[in-house]
C-alpha cells in the first residue's frame, strides 16, 4: 500500500524503527546504537528511546534500553484478534498430539517469515536441538522450508524482481546462496507444491512444508514440521509426513 507524503508519520515510523531495532542478537541498545540500526540521527534515536521508555514500551538503566513486557500488548493482540492463527491453532495441536513432532505456521512479513502459529506440547528432541522456532519468530526467506514454500507461490516475475541485487547469506553449510541454484530450487518447489529443507536453517534440524492455500487458490501461509533427519527420513516423509501435511491442507482450506 502506497499513501501520500502528506499522511505519512514519519515521526511513528521511526519509533516503530527503534522498537524494531531490538532482537536476539542486541538485546540491549544505546542512543548510539538504535542510531546504527535505525538509520536515524543518535540525537532523534535517543529521543525515541526515552519516549518508548516514558511509554512503558522500554525498560533502562539510564544508559541502556531493553524491550519491556508491554510490547507484548502488540503481539497478544494480533493473536487474539487475527482469524488466521485461531483458525489454525485447533489443528496444529492435533496433529502434534498424533504425533509427538512440531508443527508450524508461517506467513511473510518483508524479507522474513513469521511464525504466527505453533503446536502445544512439541517433541522432545526438537525442543532441544531447534532454536528460533517460538511464537512469533522471524525466520528467514530463503533458508526455511516454509519461505521457501512462499515464495514459490509468487509469479516468476515477481520473485525475480524480488531476488535481483539480493544476497543470500549463508547461515549453515548447507544453506543455498547461489542465485541461480535458488531460482531453480524455487522452480523445483512450485513444481512439486512441497518443500524440504535439510539443514539449511539449523545444524540436525529438518523441516517439511506444505503451503496452505483458501477457496480461491491464494497461499496465505505455509504449514510444516520440524525434526531431526531420523524422523525427517526420505521415506518417512513420502509415506507419512507428506501425506499429513497436504490432507490438514486440504481440510483447512475452506476455514481459510
Amino acid at each position: 500500500m502506497t499513501i501520500a507524503k502528506s499522511d505519512y508519520i514519519e515521526g511513528l515510523a521511526k519509533g516503530l524503527a527503534v522498537l524494531e531495532a531490538f532482537d536476539t542478537e542486541r538485546q540491549r541498545l544505546n542512543a548510539t546504537l538504535a542510531a546504527q540500526r535505525t538509520g536515524i540521527t543518535r540525537a532523534a534515536a535517543r529521543r525515541h528511546l526515552l519516549t518508548l521508555a516514558d511509554l512503558g514500551y522500554l525498560e533502562t538503566d539510564g544508559s541502556h534500553y531493553w524491550l519491556s513486557p508491554r510490547v507484548l500488548r502488540l503481539a497478544g493482540s494480533y493473536m487474539a484478534t487475527s482469524r488466521l492463527p485461531r483458525t489454525l491453532q485447533p489443528t496444529l495441536n492435533r496433529l502434534a498430539q498424533q504425533t509427538q513432532a512440531a508443527f508450524s505456521a508461517v506467513v511473510l512479513d518483508g524479507q522474513e517469515c513469521v511464525i504466527v502459529a505453533r503446536s502445544a506440547g512439541a517433541a522432545e528432541p526438537v525442543r532441544h536441538l531447534a532454536y528460533g522456532l517460538h511464537l512469533g519468530a522471524r525466520l528467514p526467506v530463503h533458508a526455511t522450508s516454509t519461505g521457501r514454500v512462499l515464495l514459490a507461490s509468487w509469479p516468476k516475475a515477481e520473485l525475480g524482481a524480488w531476488l535481483k541485487g539480493r544476497e543470500l547469506p549463508r547461515i549453515t553449510p548447507f544453506t543455498e546462496v547461489g542465485m541461480a541454484r535458488f531460482k531453480a530450487l524455487i522452480d523445483q518447489v512450485r513444481q512439486d507444491d512441497f518443500c524440504l529443507a535439510r539443514e539449511a536453517h539449523e545444524l540436525g534440524i529438518h523441516a517439511l512444508a506444505v503451503p496452505l492455500r483458501n477457496m480461491q487458490g491464494q497461499t496465505l501461509a505455509a504449514l510444516n514440521v520440524v525434526g531431526t533427519g531420523e524422523q525427517l527420513s526420505d521415506a518417512a516423509v513420502q509415506h507419512k509426513w507428506l501425506p499429513l501435511l497436504l490432507e490438514a491442507a486440504r481440510e483447512l482450506r475452506p476455514l481459510l
